[in-house]
Order: C-alpha cells, then structure tokens, then sequence
C-alpha cells in the first residue's frame, strides 16, 4: 500500500510511460509527443511542493520513492531541463530505441534525485547504468561495442559495490533511510557506499569508463550522458558525505587530472569527457568542505556545468553529425561553413571557462571562496589552476582548432560541413541564452540552492583576478600554438588495465586454469568413464587378474606367461565361469577390507 498525504505521480512515472508508448506514436505527430513529455516532466518538477510522497512498506523498511527537499529541488529542475534540451536536439533521430533509451536514463536519474532510501536509491542507480549504455551502443560501430561493454562492467562493478555497502549498512541501523552518515565514523558498508558513488563521479583511478564511453557514444547519447550520471553522483555525495575531508584532494585531484589528459587529446569529444572529470572535481572538493557555501558552490556548479557541458557536446556532436569527424587532425577552418555552431560552441567554452558575464563565473567561484574561507589554501589555489587549464584546452583549444588553425578537412569532409538541422541550432540557442543568462542575472541560479546566498561573484577584485587568470592564458595559447597543435597520439590511462591488461590476463587464465580445466576433462570425463566401462564390463576377471599378475609375478613367471593366463583369465571372464580358489579369495579379501574399515572408522 502507497501512503502519502496527496495523490503524487513520480516524474519518473512520466518519462518510462512515454518512453513505453514511443514506439506506437504515429510520425507525423512523432515530434510533438516528443517534446510533449518531457515538458510535462519539467512542469510536474517546477510544481512539486516540498515533503515526503510515495511511501512503501517493504519488509521492516519502508521504501520512500519521492523526498522533495532543496537539495533534490535543484538537482531535479535542471535534470528536467536538460531532458527538455536534450530531446530538442535529437529531435531528428530516427532511431526509436536510442531516445526511448535516452528518457529510461533520465527516468532513473531523477529516481535516484528523489529517491528517501538507499534500497530505491540503488533501483534507479542500476536503471540509469543499463539504459544509459544503449546510448553508445546505438551508434553501431565495433568501438562503440567494445566500449560499451567496458563502459558496463565498470558500472556493474559499482553497483555491486553499492549493494554490498547497503547490505553492511542495514545489519546495524533501524532504517535505511538516505540521509547524511557520520562522517567522522565511516564503517565498512559506508565506504563500499563512497565508492559506489565515486565511481559514477569518475573519481580517478575509477574515471576511465567517461571518456572511453562518452567519446564513443552517438552524437546526441553524449548529450544525455554528459548530463546525469556525474552529476547524480555528485548529489548523492552531497547528501550523504558532506564534509568527508578525503574528498577534498580527490577533488582537487579530478581537477588537474582531466585538464591534463584533456590538453593530450586529440578528439574533441573525448576532450570534453576529460573536461567532465575535471569539473566535477570543483564539485567533489566542495562536498569534501561541506560548508553552506560550499555545498551552494556544488549544486550551482551542477546547474551550470549541466548546461555549458550539453552545449558543448552539442556542437562537437553537430560537427560529427554533419562532418562525420570528430579529430583536431582532421578538421580545422570550418567557420566558413558552421558559422552558427562555432558562435555557440564558443559560448559553452567561455561559460566552462568562468569568464566574467557567462555562467562559470557565478558558479565555479563559490567553492574555490569556499576554500579560502576554510583556510584550505592549498585547494583553493589548485583549483584556480585548473581553471586556467580550463580556458587553454575548451574555452581556447576546441574553438580554434575545430573552426580556424589549418585545414585539415578531406574533400568529401569539407563538402558535407554546413551548420546542422533547425532542431539542433534550436537547442544550441537556447542554451547559450541560458549560460548568458545565468551569468548576468545571478538571482535566478541563486535563489533555488539549498541554502541562503551571502555571496557576490561580481567584486572588483574577483572580475580582475579572473581577468588576469583568462588573459595570461590566452597570451600563453598563441605564444605556444605551434607547439600545442594536436597529433595523432594514444594517451594511455588508467583504462589499461581492463582494455590491455587484461588481454594478458585472459591469456595466463586461458593457459593455466583452462589448461588444468581442460585436464580434468580428460581424466575425469574420458580416461576415468572408459575405464569404468572396462572394469565393469567383467569385475571379476579384473579383480581376479589384479591378484594374479601379483603371484605369477612374485613366483618369477616370464611376461609370456603373464600374458597367456591373462588372456585365460579374460576368457573366463567372458564365459561368466572362475575358479573356487578365486572366488574365496576375493571373499577373503573383500571381508578383511570391510573388517578393517568398520575398526577404523
């Protein structure tokens, strides 16, 4: 029985109906219904009111599928958002089971934003992972397979991690309910927990599945999944580990990390997977603070980062739609032919960049004040590092190589470039108004985190100093152009393991215990079964020879001998006649055998 104080309908509910009814939409209404749901989905999120719905008693627990709190507020309007921006996008996709796909990954991402209890939490957690990998799977290419099955097992792998914390966990509470844990006395099904989450945050060395998924995915899954799993993770750690100072330097780890790998990369939209890590290690540092400010800096930084992000997954993934490449070494010059792409693209690079009047700035700010409020110099001033990384590989590196620098392009490359359909500039558009937006009228972003705002991007000493940071970059950028120009390289991560490592794996595997499999099959299936088979065919010439060959043996008797009372004994056997003397003796024998055993034992 559903217990609540009103009828409630999860949003979630919305999105798996009309993903199930998808297939059955006439087309020429197609793109209508399309539109339709999750604009419902965003309208039903905008009006929920703050409290506790869908309640279900399961065992000694109860099961709390709709806990509507500031924190999950946030998180749930811009999932809803991007949902809305994300369908608009691939609006043209003819593919009905990669967006029926797409609205199963945001159906269980905005369960698990919803979701009061871990039991749920992990229903929708495991939902996400298995809908989210036909977003790469469809684009129907073997790396794109393999991929896709890397990109699998890492999330299987975490959720049973997720699982086994949650089973440790209930054996020592009264409910299970979703809350903050303490901190400062973590037990062993708490961690499994943390790295259940950590893992979907891309936490490195747990971070190699992002750019190896998300850079093989179709051009508009990438859209979808540079949105939700991350970000989920992060308002999972938000509100469970808040304050948990390890996470701390893996944030600010995750920070200089992506930037690196990111500055390395030749794809464009692997390079923006890199760039994911990176800020979502902004995010994780100010769970590690878990101070008001912080945890505000968090939810704003996913606000905006879900937008600026989807923008610029989405003008890379026009380039590869209209282009088919997605490589700096194979494109280059394409203003000429994208004009409207580049324009957005380079609004999503200054936004992820924190430049003054795009939303970065109001947003990514806060956790690094956060910092210096704390006395965490040493964070707060890495991160002002990476911001700089930021700038010279998406903000710099993307817009340049992809649009000016030299012309790569192949023929057939240069001929199919052009700005892509209305539906795609549309949702660019709008986007870019939105990134603007937010970072002129710092209100609208404000006023929906969890906790009161005091705080002031634009001072005088802020705009400077991020002026500085911006314009010392870009010095950097065209004094070292040549040098920065991408190459057709590997850069070698931690994916090694699993992608190379264990090809050798599977080789001593396959020669060591395959080998010993494949012994055991002989012995036990084929030597033993036959020998069986002979034994019992006649046991008693068997037996009676077994004595035998010991006494003519023992008596000196040559092999010829041996071997013509052998045969005697066989075709006694056969007739189903033997000897008296013989047949006590096995009597004699067989007894004492059982005498012995019965004393024994």
């Amino acid at each position: 029985m559903i217990t609540s104080s009103e009828l409630w309908v999860h949003p979630s509910l919305i999105l798996l109906f009309g993903a199930l009814l998808l297939p059955l939409i006439p087309k020429r209404v197609r793109q209508g219904y399309l539109l339709l749901v999750p604009i419902l989905v965003f309208v039903h999120i905008h009006g929920m009111a703050q409290g506790t719905y869908g309640e279900v008693p399961f065992l000694s627990w109860t099961l709390t599928f709709g806990r509507v709190d500031a924190l999950a507020s946030v998180f749930g309007y811009i999932m809803a958002l991007m949902a809305i921006l994300g369908t608009l996008y691939a609006l043209h996709v003819r593919k009905t089971g990669e967006l029926v796909a797409a609205w199963v990954y945001v159906a269980g991402s905005l369960g698990a934003i919803y979701a009061g209890d871990l039991l749920t939490l992990f229903l929708f957690w495991e939902l996400m992972a298995f809908s989210s990998v036909f977003l790469i799977w469809y684009r129907q290419e073997s790396d794109s397979l393999a991929a896709g099955f890397r990109y699998l097992l890492v999330h299987a792998a975490g959720g049973v991690s997720l699982l086994a914390g949650i089973l440790l966990y209930s054996r020592g509470v009264e409910s299970l309910a979703f809350v903050s844990f303490n901190v400062q006395n973590l037990g062993a099904g708490e961690w499994l927990i943390l790295i259940g989450f950590i893992l979907n945050a891309a936490v490195p060395p747990l971070h190699a599945w992002l750019p190896d998924g998300y850079g093989e995915a179709t051009f508009s899954g990438s859209v979808f999944l540079c949105a939700f799993t991350t970000k989920t993770a992060v308002y999972a750690l938000a509100r469970g580990f808040a304050g948990l100072e390890i996470l701390i330097p893996l944030g600010v780890v995750m920070a200089l990390y992506g930037v690196v790998y990111a500055v390395l990369e030749n794809d464009c939209r692997r390079l923006l997977a890199y760039h994911i890590v990176s800020q979502v290690g902004y995010m994780v540092a100010g769970v590690g603070i878990g101070t008001q400010l912080a945890i505000n800096g968090v939810c704003a930084h996913a606000f905006a980062h879900i937008l600026y992000k989807g923008l610029l997954f989405m003008g890379c993934g026009s380039v590869l739609y209209m282009t088919g490449q997605s490589k700096f070494t194979e494109l280059g010059g394409l203003y000429k032919k994208m004009p409207w792409t580049f324009l957005f693209t380079l609004i999503g690079g200054l936004s992820i960049s924190a430049f003054p009047l795009f939303s970065g700035f109001v947003s990514k700010s806060m956790t690094v004040q956060a910092g210096f409020d704390e006395h965490i110099l040493w964070a707060a001033f890495l991160l002002t590092l990476a911001s700089a990384g930021t700038f010279l590989h998406t903000g710099l590196k993307v817009p340049y190589f992809i649009w000016f620098g030299k012309n790569h392009c192949k023929p057939e490359t240069w001929e199919r470039a052009a700005d892509p359909p209305w539906n795609m500039n549309a949702a660019m558009a709008i986007t870019s108004v939105l990134c603007i937006y937010i970072g002129i009228y710092t209100p609208y972003l404000y006023n929906m985190l969890p906790y009161p705002v005091d705080y002031n991007p634009y001072t005088s000493y802020h705009i400077s100093e991020a002026m500085q940071v911006l314009l010392f970059t870009m010095l950097g950028f065209f004094l070292l152009i040549k040098k920065l120009q991408p190459t057709a390289t590997i850069a070698i991560d931690t994916d090694w393991f699993y992608r190379i490592g264990a090809s050798y794996f599977y080789k001593g595997a396959d020669k060591g215990a395959n080998s010993l499999n494949t012994m055991g099959d002989q012995i036990a299936m084929r030597r033993v079964p036959n020998a069986l088979a002979r034994f019992f065919a006649m046991p008693g010439g068997h037996i009676q020879w077994l004595l035998m060959r010991t006494l003519l043996r023992a008596g000196g008797a040559t092999e010829a001998q041996i071997e013509t009372e052998r045969q005697k004994v066989a075709q006694r056997s056969r007739e189903g006649s033997y000897p008296v003397g013989g047949s006590v003796l096995l009597a004699v024998v067989f007894l004492s055998l059982v005498s012995i055993l019965f004393f024994l034992f």
